[in-house]
């Protein structure tokens, strides 16, 4: 999940060398966070999020064969 979310924002932003995504496991859960430059948090985000509820949405498919849930957090 984790080479997923970091691919899909490289192709987005403009400095792909400061994509960052850093990967936690709980019982329930995998939450991804997703760190990109503060210059590029717009093209991560979308108008009115939706590029970011794109993003969520690829993954919690991808994530479909797991049974565990798969947040996405976007964070600066």
């Amino acid at each position: 999940m984790k080479e997923l979310v970091e691919v899909i924002a490289k192709a987005l932003v403009d400095c792909p060398d400061e994509v960052v995504v850093t990967e936690t496991e709980n019982e329930k859960a995998i939450v991804l966070e997703l760190r990109v430059a503060q210059s590029d948090m717009g093209k991560v985000i979308g108008k009115q999020g939706r590029i970011a509820k794109a993003i969520r949405s690829v993954v919690k498919a991808a994530a479909s064969k797991e049974e565990k849930k798969v947040i996405v957090e976007i964070m600066q």
